[in-house]
């Protein structure tokens, strides 16, 4: 048994700064409802997302397409894996009505890796878009892609529907990738945001924390993301969702969350959110607009 699923190694005691609240309040039980009557798939109960409380507390969440089992066994990862139900082609409308519904300003949506269909799920990402934006055309839209095992022409299929910020998660540090993603590459990533950025589109990317990678390593990684066109950077802490996954090595303190933020501003990158909670769709209605985190922080350092 490897180090990254031995079930007798102890699970390290989370700090307080890592306590959420539970979800309540009327917004919350809309988008409940709003979820299961639409029979939508969402990552914030997927990925046992910490912030779920808070965000559909004010009524936004992020939609996960192509159904809730993924091919692929990430370390990481609480999403099921296994064997997808086949695709669903009325998937698109349904996401697009529920979004109409919540009357949301900004819509996020992800999927989980669909590698065994041959356009790797991309027609169902391109008219799922495009249905979001006919039903709501003021509404701002990011999508978390996979990334469609490098091929261009799926990746561009998405750039061609036109959402306001196309992200794609590096996850972790070059070193840790092949433990942390297994079936994924880091350069392959970085290949898919250069894709992005050179199609037109807002990027952006995540890194989780607290996995062993080292302080030198994530300033790298924010340098390869700014080197290859990426707009906007998200940074949190990793949270263990089972015994079965990969241990957390360590709880990264606060006051390191706000050092890389500095420092992926002092690199250039145009919008960094960093700290112990930030997921990659946390706050996501402020990445759309060019500027918007470099100003505050501009700002913020007088």
């Amino acid at each position: 048994m490897t180090e990254s699923t031995s079930a007798v190694q102890p699970r390290i005691k989370k700090p307080d700064w890592l306590r959420v609240k539970l979800p309540i309040g009327e917004s919350y039980k809309h988008v409940r409802n709003l979820v299961d009557s639409h029979k939508l798939h969402t990552i914030c109960e997927s990925g046992n997302c910490p912030n779920m409380g808070e965000c559909w507390g004010a009524g936004t969440a992020t939609f996960m397409i192509l159904g809730n089992t993924c091919t692929r066994s990430c370390g990481f990862c609480a999403v099921a894996t296994g064997r997808p139900l086949p695709v669903d082609w009325d998937e698109p409308q349904r996401v697009a009505e529920a979004i109409n519904l919540m009357k949301v300003k900004h819509a996020v949506i992800t999927s989980v890796d669909r590698d065994e269909l041959k356009d790797g799920g991309s027609i169902i990402w391109h008219n799922t878009i495009r249905a979001v934006k006919v039903l709501n055309p003021d509404t701002t839209l990011e999508t978390l892609i996979p990334d469609f095992k490098g091929k261009k022409e799926d990746i561009l299929r998405v750039v061609e529907a036109e959402p306001e910020v196309i992200s794609h998660n590096i996850e972790t540090v070059e070193r840790l990738t092949r433990q942390v993603r297994i079936q994924a590459k880091y350069w392959r990533s970085m290949e898919v945001i250069r894709t992005i950025k050179e199609g037109g589109r807002r990027t952006k990317s995540g890194i989780m924390l607290g996995l062993g990678e080292t302080r030198e390593e994530v300033i790298q990684t924010l340098v390869d993301l700014r080197d290859n066109g990426c707009d906007v950077v998200t940074i949190g802490q990793y949270l263990q969702p089972t015994q079965k996954h990969l241990p957390v090595h360590r709880f990264v303190h606060p006051d390191e969350f706000a050092e890389y933020r500095q420092v992926g501003y002092e690199l250039g990158l145009d919008y960094v959110e960093s700290g112990p909670l930030v997921r990659s769709s946390y706050h996501s209605e402020r990445h759309v607009f060019p500027g918007l985190g470099r100003g505050e922080w501009e700002l913020a350092k007088g």
